[in-house]
């Protein structure tokens, strides 16, 4: 485990360096010029030549690189262009609405997904599992901003059961949290519908219904356990995903998350909080696929991690 877990990290900081590298790279090429941003439109060019000099960013790219990359090291995100605050702490003021948003659309989308999947298997092949799947693929292909609006009509302007945007309370958090939960859930139930369908052929399966063990037991205790397997792997994509921030669905319904700092950085070319928002990303993906790798032996003991 020592040696694994050890593999795994130098393999993170690896990608790490390189989602750094390459991030940097095409923030240096952009033909958009942060320091115009700025200065404003009315700045002469000298006040824009000085500004470019006290950032920097008349340096090579290596230069530039080398310096962002030693202050990171240090823990030192950089500081934002137009903000005047460290990145890190604009992250981190923006983290707790995300890490709460993503709880809870993760939860919502395992709750629905897994539920569907499961029950498309049992019926494979009838009407229930063709209408099932049939919704699975109109979440997976609706637009964000079409189910977002549509909730935010029906369940907050009609029916007035939620508010219609904003953070703080839990019923802040239940239309968003819900959308992304419908959104995602058609992928958990494919994959759970084949994955179900596959182990419920298995042989020990089959000795279970022959030994009279009742159906429920049967799926489960003794299916559902492998069946998941899948999903937990998907569950540490959805982590990295979430933690860059769902931009559309957080500025439908005001969410102060992640997605919407980096929005709003991009369309002010705020570098520094670009390459913030896009490595803690990152950090998340990988984070969340070594938790994954961690707890599937912990659900299937026949998996050895070396």
């Amino acid at each position: 485990m020592a040696a694994y877990l050890a593999r795994r990290l130098i393999l993170s900081a690896l990608i790490l360096l390189g989602v750094s590298l390459i991030t940097f790279f095409l923030l240096f090429v952009l033909p958009a010029d942060p320091v115009r941003q700025i200065a404003g439109r009315s700045a002469t060019p000298q006040t824009v030549e000085n500004i470019r000099t006290q950032l920097g960013l008349d340096q090579p790219f290596l230069v530039q690189y080398t310096r962002y990359l030693g202050g990171l090291l240090q823990g030192d995100m950089g500081r934002s262009y137009l903000q005047k605050t460290e990145v890190s702490s604009l992250i981190a003021a923006r983290m707790p609405a995300t890490l709460l948003l993503m709880a809870g659309a993760i939860t919502c989308e395992l709750i629905l997904g897994i539920g569907m999947g499961v029950a498309a298997a049992l019926m494979r092949g009838r009407l229930g599992d063709q209408a099932l799947m049939m919704t699975s693929f109109v979440t997976v292909s609706a637009p964000q901003f079409v189910v977002s609006l549509l909730m935010l009509y029906v369940f907050a302007v009609q029916l007035n059961w939620f508010p219609i945007g904003g953070y703080g309370t839990f019923a802040h958090l239940v239309l968003p949290a819900v959308t992304l939960g419908l959104l995602g859930s058609g992928w958990y139930a494919r994959m759970v519908r084949s994955s179900m369908i596959d182990v419920l052929r298995a042989d020990y399966i089959r000795t279970a219904r022959a030994k009279g063990l009742p159906r429920l037991r049967i799926v489960l205790r003794h299916a559902m356990p492998n069946a998941v397997l899948p999903v937990i792997a998907m569950i540490g994509i959805d982590i990295g995903m979430f933690m860059g921030g769902i931009v559309v669905v957080e500025s439908v319904f005001g969410w102060p998350g992640i997605g919407q700092l980096a929005w709003q950085a991009i369309q002010r070319i705020d570098i520094p909080i670009i390459m913030g928002v896009t490595l803690v990303s990152a950090c998340a993906i990988v984070l969340g696929n070594l938790l994954a790798d961690l707890i599937a032996p912990l659900v299937d003991p026949r998996i050895k991690l070396r």
